[in-house]
């Protein structure tokens, strides 16, 4: 069977939503309904939750305004059948909407069956389809809410399914190349978009459109992929401190809000957001995490009064917030959306001030 392209794709989003997609009569789509179990190869199991990898637009040039999460991880994995030349794959659809409709919910579901499918023998490795505006956070809390020393690989596009070009087929299938190579053990959660391979806890998306957009600047690549295949640059490591949270029991977590830092910023914004539930805060603060003096006024005081949990971190893409010294913790390395996850983690465990203390600022 030969590569099902970007046509292919289009052809089956038009079978889904009726989009006007054509498919040229030089393609045509073949799909064998009973993939043969291969004794020889690991067994991948993808977990999908929508995003632009399962995007589908009117024509083939759009690359914005389209329907994100719009074909199910069945059709991604027709789309791709070099799949079952490196693995056995089933798919699992845990969710299908855009990655900014991503829940706390839907998070703890999500790991929940991703621990159980990696405490399987018979498992080797997890794929996850995300959308990408907030993959970074969601492979942030797998990170840390997965036990296991088996490849967990989140994979994403930046161009829709239907698109010219689509870069979700490759980067499917190098994620799951990825998932069932012995190599990729002990590297905690990874993420792969163009042909980059990075470590979850760290990178971040840099750019709103370009294919090249997931990276840590400072922290780099772990590798890349050349012919579909990984070649590594270090040897299986885990970031300094990262700690693990048990949720396999856990049913939701509590409110934690982000605050944007600029000139003559509204100080009350904070207090507002404590009253109308939130239990942390997270400063997006300028520079190495500063605040306005009116706004840390209003910092202290709802921290005093109502023993909300405040961490400094910065609203530049990089770098790093050092302890405050006074009230609140600093982030250390990690962006807010990273800290604010973390936070919630921290929250719905239980931790106290010395605790958070520790957490965020274990090198302190």
């Amino acid at each position: 069977m030969g590569l099902i392209n970007f046509f292919a794709l289009a052809s089956l989003a038009s079978i889904a939503l009726g989009s006007p997609v054509p498919l040229p009569d030089t393609f045509r789509l073949v799909v064998r309904e009973d993939r043969p179990y291969n004794a020889s190869l690991p067994n991948v199991t993808i977990f999908a939750t929508g995003g632009t990898i399962a995007g589908s637009a009117s024509s083939s040039d759009q690359t914005t305004g389209y329907q994100a999460g719009a074909l199910g991880v069945d059709i991604l994995i027709a789309a791709v059948p070099q799949l079952w030349n490196v693995s056995n794959v089933r798919g699992v659809q845990v969710a299908n909407v855009g990655s900014p409709s991503i829940t706390p919910e839907i998070l703890l579901n999500l790991t929940q069956q991703v621990q159980k499918e990696l405490d399987s023998p018979y498992c080797q490795g997890v794929v996850i389809t995300h959308g990408t505006d907030t993959l970074e956070e969601s492979s942030f809390f797998v990170d840390l809410t997965i036990r296991s020393e088996k490849p967990v690989v989140f994979v994403g596009a930046m161009r829709p399914a239907t698109a010219i070009s689509a870069d979700g087929p490759i980067n499917l299938l190098e994620a799951v190349t990825l998932a069932a190579d012995p190599d990729a053990r002990g590297r905690g959660t990874m993420i792969v978009l163009n042909d980059r391979i990075s470590n979850a806890y760290y990178t971040t998306k840099s750019n709103a459109n370009s294919l090249d957009t997931f990276r840590a600047v400072e922290q780099g690549f772990l590798g890349f992929f050349i012919n579909i295949k990984p070649k590594f640059y270090f040897a299986p490591a885990l970031p300094l401190g990262k700690p693990y949270f048990d949720v396999m029991n856990t049913t939701c977590l509590p409110q934690v809000d982000i605050l944007f830092g600029h000139q003559v910023l509204n100080p009350t914004l904070a207090s507002a957001a404590v009253e109308s539930g939130a239990k942390g805060l997270v400063l997006a603060g300028m520079g190495a995490g500063g605040w306005t003096t009116p706004g840390d006024k209003v910092i202290q005081d709802v921290i005093e009064k109502h023993n909300t949990a405040v961490v400094y971190s910065r609203r530049s893409m990089d770098g790093y917030v050092a302890p405050t010294g006074t009230f609140g913790y600093g982030g250390g390395f990690l962006n807010p959306q990273k800290a604010r996850i973390l936070m919630q983690l921290a929250l719905g465990a239980g931790y106290e001030n010395a605790q958070l203390k520790t957490l965020f600022e274990f090198d302190a």
